[in-house]
């Protein structure tokens, strides 16, 4: 695939390696002869002679070195020769012993584990003797490895010798020759694995701290430390690897003669190194360097520099591995940062271009990339209309979108606006600490806050044109509460004649004169849903006071079409309606629709229950207009029956609504017809006289006149208490008033013409009867001032005996509430009496019950009823 790594022979030997351990720079060989060799490898060897030998102990052991390894950190050699744990100081001039573990004797294997947290290092040792394993671990007081005492986990038995062993975290791994892998947990728990194949041995290779992989046959299977698979594609070898190691983010082995090349995820042969005569020795000695080594000869496979490996692999689109890589580079956190995004970005690109439309948005999303160059992978959903640099050209190398591809990428996209939309709204700048700082980014928030809607506004337009190709249900939601590009999302609404969702971006965007002329436009459409005044209604309602000369103007000809159902603009149940400035409602509707005046006046005084005088007096007008045009000659029989039924609707308004203004609409009424209603005005003027005699001499209706004196009466007693039993306009004598009506008729001038005597005849029979009926409301001496002198007193007896008695009984009433009210004011002052006797002997002795304290010669006290005395301030603290 590329080349990863780069081998080159460093190291030839006339004695045969038998083990190999590295760290730094430091290589370190165990030879079967007992010798111990050191060299400082350089960074760059490629050629023999450039190693330099540090130690070299011909004499370090009499038997071979089976097994060697390094904790740097405590300058520590432990190697296993002689079927022994032994341990040395490196640092000591012949590397000499500091102990060897005598319970180790027969060991045939050791596994190290060092861990390192922060400035603390812990090491740990477990050795594998015959069928058992020991525990070790490093107490650097003491400058030796102990055991864990007599602890149940300080020796673990095993069924069978073991032939390979690692440390995982707290977990053991142990490979059996031609049985299983085993996991042992430092608990005492033990789980056994799968079979360990054809190999000669076991393959153990430690991943990190919870995984490894496992050598079975051809094939390396990764797993955890709880025994399941973390990927279930193994790494197939093209035979069983002698000797495999990690080197993140690759998995090297040993096959045959040649060193092959692996990665994890997705299990890719990278490359294969060949020329490795015989080599049977793998081992790491940090990020990018290897050694690996036969009987007698060690090569050192370094990394191709990381910066070619990125390069080669972004070319065959391998993108994952090159952001492994990124992650392992030496450049600083930043740089990291920096190539790490752009990796990303074409790694998000490569799955667009392959159709993976949902991986690629994600992909967009966990990177914050601006919402624009997302878009512009949409080459006709970019404007064209500011194409003046190039930032507004199409992006090179982008698939042609048709059909269901183009559906799913834009099904793709509108996920990701709406997700990046969601955040843009829910986000808020939170508070500033002082005002300093408040005045310092002032200028930085209002720039972000410009941008911010700068982008709102390309996403909504965007997502506009997403629903119209995808689902067009979705448009009118998005533009109630839209940042949308008017002119952008004009045009395209136009293209897509989507005239309803038209008219919501209008409205949206404040353009309400556009809104309205489009509506009254497509109303004579026979083929629009805008068809008719609905809309052009509910549009008119909800623009409010602020935008009354667009309602007047629009309104007018929704009137002319539907006079009845544009009357609602000005008359629902609708706030914005409701707050309309009504005076300038009225005079509109006067001058253009002046027969809609009356149901806009009912509404308003009925339904609205408005008390301007103003609207009261228009419709007494109105109604009255509407009474004369019926009376006229040239009326037909509808329009005079109708004029019947507005002036019941007349009389009733006269007689009910208190808040027109009777002076004025008195001035306005003709004085040769309306004479009911002129009578009901007179009376709520208190012309009770006049009232009176228009029923009595001019419609000759007794029986109205005496109602009519019944509701002036009523209304007095209603009042009398109210204004002290004093009358102004002499409605305690309106019985009077008609008796006096009645016996001596008065003649009545007709305005315009000359004086017209009617022929209504004193009846002084009725007024006789009714002077007995309301007796009680008529005081006798005003009575007996308008009676005929000839009247007999046998006739008026009732009437006397009536009054009478009235007048006694007041008088009884007066006496007894007067014995009462003594009665009460004798009881008072008895009570006063009684607590003025009371007194309250206060001396420096007496003590608050609230607050402890004596009473001074200056202390404010309060007395309670029960006796109780505290101090003033102390009264509402007491319970």
């Amino acid at each position: 695939m590329h080349d990863a790594y780069e081998a080159s022979p460093i190291l030839k030997l006339t004695v045969q390696i038998e083990s190999m351990a590295a760290y730094d720079d430091n290589l370190l060989i165990g030879t079967r002869e007992g010798h111990l060799l050191i060299y400082n490898v350089p960074m760059k060897s490629n050629e023999y002679g450039k190693l330099e030998l540090l130690r070299y102990s011909k004499n370090f052991s009499k038997k071979r070195i089976v097994q060697v390894d390094v904790v740097p950190e405590y300058s520590l050699l432990i190697l296993l020769t002689d079927d022994i744990i032994c341990v040395h100081d490196l640092n000591s001039v012949n590397i000499q012993q500091i102990n060897q573990l005598s319970k180790t004797k027969g060991a045939t294997l050791f596994a190290l584990d060092v861990q390192r947290a922060g400035s603390l290092t812990g090491v740990r040792l477990c050795v594998a003797v015959k069928r058992k394993l020991q525990l070790y671990y490093w107490k650097a007081n003491n400058n030796q490895f102990e055991d864990l005492g007599d602890e149940p986990r300080n020796e673990i038995s095993l069924s069978d010798v073991p032939r390979e062993l690692a440390w995982c975290g707290e977990t053991l791994i142990v490979g059996f020759h031609g049985l299983s892998y085993t996991l042992i947990n430092l608990d005492g728990k033990t789980e056994e694995l799968f079979p360990t194949g054809k190999p000669p041995k076991p393959s153990i290779t430690k991943l990190s701290n919870s995984s490894f992989a496992l050598g079975k046959d051809s094939q390396s299977i990764i797993m955890n430390t709880t025994g399941d698979l973390i990927q279930h594609n193994p790494v197939k070898w093209t035979d069983s690897p002698t000797a495999t190691v990690w080197d993140d983010p690759y998995l090297l082995g040993i096959v045959h003669d040649t060193l092959e090349v692996y990665t994890l995820e997705g299990s890719l042969h990278i490359q294969t190194l060949t020329d490795f005569n015989k080599a049977r020795l793998l081992c790491r000695c940090k990020q990018g360097r290897v050694y690996i080594a036969s009987i007698s000869q060690v090569w050192c496979v370094s990394s191709v520099d990381v910066e070619l490996q990125i390069r080669k692999l972004l070319e065959q689109n391998q993108f994952q591995l090159a952001l492994k890589l990124t992650s392992l580079s030496d450049t600083t956190e930043e740089e990291k940062a920096k190539r790490t995004y752009k990796i990303q970005t074409l790694y998000a690109h490569h799955l667009f271009c392959n159709k993976k439309f949902q991986e690629a948005m994600k992909q967009f999303q966990e990177l914050g990339t601006d919402p624009y160059e997302v878009i512009r992978l949409f080459p006709h959903l970019v404007s064209q209309s500011s194409n003046t640099n190039d930032v507004n050209e199409p992006v090179a190398g982008l698939p042609k979108l048709q059909d269901r591809d183009l559906e799913n990428g834009l099904l793709a996209l509108i996920g990701f606006l709406t997700e990046v939309r969601h955040n843009l709204m829910g986000s808020t700048d939170p508070k500033d600490k002082d005002n300093k700082t408040e005045k310092k980014d002032k200028d930085k928030k209002a720039m972000t806050a410009v941008a911010t809607e700068q982008l709102l506004k390309i996403i909504d337009t965007t997502l506009l044109k997403c629903y119209l190709q995808t689902n067009d249900a979705l448009v009118a939601p998005l533009l109630r509460l839209n940042h949308c590009h008017l002119a952008e999302a004009e045009k395209t609404l136009l293209m897509h004649q989507k005239y309803p969702e038209l008219i919501i971006l209008y409205q949206t965007k404040g353009q309400h004169k556009k809104a309205l002329e489009l509506l009254e436009k497509q109303s004579k459409q026979n083929d629009s849903s805008l068809r008719g005044t609905e809309r052009t209604i509910q549009y008119l309602q909800h623009l409010g006071k602020d935008h009354m000369d667009l309602i007047l103007k629009f309104s007018g000809w929704v009137l002319e079409q539907d006079p009845e159902q544009g009357l609602r603009i000005f008359m629902e149940d609708i706030q914005e309606v409701e707050q309309l400035p009504r005076p300038k409602v009225l005079d509109y509707l006067l001058r253009c629709h002046k027969d809609l005046v009356i149901t806009y006046l009912e509404y308003v005084v009925r339904v609205w229950e408005d008390e301007n005088p103003l609207f009261h007096n228009v419709l007494v007008h109105q109604y009255k207009e509407k009474c004369l045009a019926s009376m006229s000659l040239a009326a037909t029989p509808a329009e005079k029956q109708s004029g019947e039924h507005v002036r019941q609707k007349l009389q009733q308004f006269l007689e009910k609504s208190t808040q027109y203004t009777a002076e004025t609409v008195l001035i306005q009424f003709p004085s040769d017809c309306l004479y009911e209603e002129r009578a009901i005005i007179l009376g709520r003027l208190g012309r009770h006289h006049q009232a009176i005699s228009i029923y009595v001499n001019l419609l000759n209706d007794v029986p109205r006149a005496i109602q009519y004196c019944k509701n002036v009466y009523a209304r007095y007693e209603s009042q009398k208490n109210i204004e002290g039993g004093k009358c102004q306009d002499g409605a305690d004598e309106v019985y009077v008033t008609l008796i006096q009506q009645l016996l001596k008729p008065e003649p009545f001038f007709v305005s315009g013409s000359s004086e017209i005597q009617k022929t209504a005849q004193p009846d002084l029979e009725t007024a006789l009867e009714l002077l007995e009926q309301y007796a009680s409301k008529i005081t006798p001496i005003n009575a007996l001032e308008v009676l005929p002198d000839n009247v007999p007193i046998g006739r008026i007896r009732h009437f006397l005996e009536a009054s009478l008695h009235n007048q006694l009984s007041e008088r009884r009433k007066t006496q007894v509430l007067k014995g009462l009210l003594q009665a009460e004011h004798l009881q008072v002052q008895e009570q006063r009496m009684h607590y003025e006797s009371k007194s309250v002997l206060m001396t420096e002795f007496n003590i608050c019950p609230v607050c402890k304290k004596r009473f001074g010669n200056q202390s404010a006290f309060a007395r309670y009823p029960n006796g109780e005395i505290v101090h003033y301030s102390c009264q509402e603290r007491k319970t």
